[in-house]
């Protein structure tokens, strides 16, 4: 099992910054990818920005309309990944979800957070 937690979520004014964080307890060892999601209000849950260790080596990827703005890194001592938002838009605006995906014995899991609502003001 893995349990993930959200924060850092909160208002913003257009152009704005945040950084939002997603801490990551119990079986993390067999966690193989770690994404952030979102969820506006009306719209499907969509992928923002993802993170998958291979060794020693991180890649990520990224929505199209997020590349250049936002940078998803990762603190493997901490279990902790983050989502560094920067020149925020009022599309930005949107619930914020982690997601952890594991694999163990070749099952892969998703493990989700609560959500921490972000709100990017015009």
């Amino acid at each position: 099992q893995v349990q993930v937690v959200e924060s850092g979520g909160g208002l913003v004014q257009a152009g704005g910054s945040l950084r939002l964080s997603c801490a990551a307890s119990g079986n993390v060892f067999n966690i193989v990818t770690m994404a952030w999601y979102r969820q506006a209000p009306g719209k499907q849950r969509e992928l923002v920005a993802r993170i998958t260790t291979s060794g020693s080596a991180n890649y990520q990827d990224y929505h199209d309309s997020v590349k250049g703005r936002f940078t998803i890194s990762r603190d493997n001592a901490k279990n902790t990944v983050y989502l560094q938002m920067n020149s925020l838009r009022p599309e930005d605006t949107a619930v914020y979800y982690c997601n952890a995906l594991a694999i163990t014995t070749g099952t892969a899991m998703n493990y989700w957070g609560k959500g921490t609502l972000v709100t990017v003001s015009s």
